[in-house]
This record gives structure tokens, sequence and C-alpha cells, in this order.
């Protein structure tokens, strides 16, 4: 999962982003109202962790600014206001959980997965598409009840595309979920191609249809018709 955390305070947001990242995410910091701005108005996230008291802003305005953009992100606002008035203002204009500083990480990280599932329409942490099916807690994916081993980026690249099946995917949206802000630094996005051909390879290999398609003048979409 792509993951924007936006808290001010530098060790909590440095503590979160080492566990979130150890349990396979990916994970970019906003240590300020505008950056977390910028981010959120040029990128795309599976789930916003988000402070309400920033330096020079308040996370409630960072909220209606993602809502107005209609982006679909989980949001978790993270705070140690507990106040009723600020939980219920948070969850009114769309967050979609509020948790109280402090607050276990092993916490945080289930209400994570839990609003991810929600979002992906998922009842449980097996995700399956005809005969792929990927253990979300195991981060191993089947085919056939096969196991098929993937990268960490082919893994991650797969699991994308299946949670935006039936999506035209460019392949900057592509690279951007990979690598984050890195991906602005690259000349080209042909290594997304490299990717894909390897996923492929390695599903049809084990059995699986080709469900990548090519959009012309776009990327891939992923589909099984």
């Amino acid at each position: 999962m792509k993951i924007l955390i936006i808290e001010d305070e530098p060790g909590l947001s440095s503590a979160i982003k080492d566990y979130l990242t150890t349990e396979g995410n990916l994970c970019e910091t906003a240590l300020t109202y505008e950056t977390a701005y910028q981010k959120i108005s040029l990128y795309t996230y599976d789930c916003i962790l988000l402070d309400l008291m920033l330096p020079d802003g308040n996370g409630f305005k960072l909220l209606q600014h993602l809502k107005s953009l209609k982006k679909a992100e989980g949001v978790i606002i993270i705070s140690a206001r507990n106040a009723l008035d600020d939980r219920i203002t948070g969850l009114n204009l769309g967050a979609d959980d509020y948790l109280i500083k402090p607050f276990h990480l092993s916490e945080l990280n289930a209400r994570i997965a839990a609003i991810i599932r929600r979002k992906n329409n998922l009842y449980s942490n097996v995700l399956n598409f005809n005969e792929i099916s990927i253990n979300l807690d195991a981060k191993m994916i089947t085919v056939n009840e096969q196991e098929v081993h993937f990268t960490r980026k082919e893994y991650d690249l797969l699991l994308y595309f299946i949670y935006n099946k039936g999506k035209a995917i460019s392949k900057s949206a592509a690279a951007e979920h990979l690598w984050g802000d890195d991906a602005d630094m690259a000349d080209s996005f042909d290594f997304i191609y490299t990717h894909i051909k390897n996923v492929r390879k390695k599903l049809s290999d084990a059995g699986a249809q080709d469900y990548f398609h090519s959009v012309y003048g776009v990327g891939y979409r992923f589909a099984d018709i």
C-alpha cells in the first residue's frame, strides 16, 4: 500500500514510517500543511494518515481539499485532540477513522488494513481474481492454488492493477505507486514495461490467463475481457 503520513512531529512521523515500511508499505511523509497540500494535489495514495494540528495549517482544511478533488483515498485522522466535536467533524468531513494519540502502531496498521478491505469490498484478507489469489497477510500469490514467487515490486504492481481492474493505468501512475516521489526523477517509465512483462510471464507459466491489455497512448488495463 502507498501511504502518506501527515504528521508534524518528526520523531512520531519517522516511527510510523519505519513501522509501516517494515509491514510492506511504501510510505511518504509531510511535516507541514503546505507539503501535504502539494502531495495530496499531485499524487494518489491508498491511505492518508492525517494529523490535525500542523504548524502552518489545519488538518480539517486538508481533508476538505482532498474531498474537493473527489479522490478516493482512505483517511485516518491521528490526533491528540479527543473532543467529541473534533471526532464528529472529522468523520462528517469524510475521514474513515479517527485514532487518538498516543496509539499502538500495530493498532494503526490494523485500522489501515480494515479501511483498505472496505474500500475494495473485501470480506477477508484474501483477494481473488479468477484463478489468481492473493493472501494480503502473507503477501503470497497463488495461481490455481499453486504458489508463485514474485519480487516485492512485482507483488505491489499486480496488487495495484487488480485493485484497479478495468481501469486504464498509465505507466507514470504505476511508477508513482511503486516508487512514490522518486518516480519523478525517472527519465522514462519504460521500466514499468519490464516489470509487467515479468509478472505476465510468471502468471502465464503458472497457468493463468493474460489479463494485461495494452491501452494505446496510455499504458495498461487489467481485465478478463
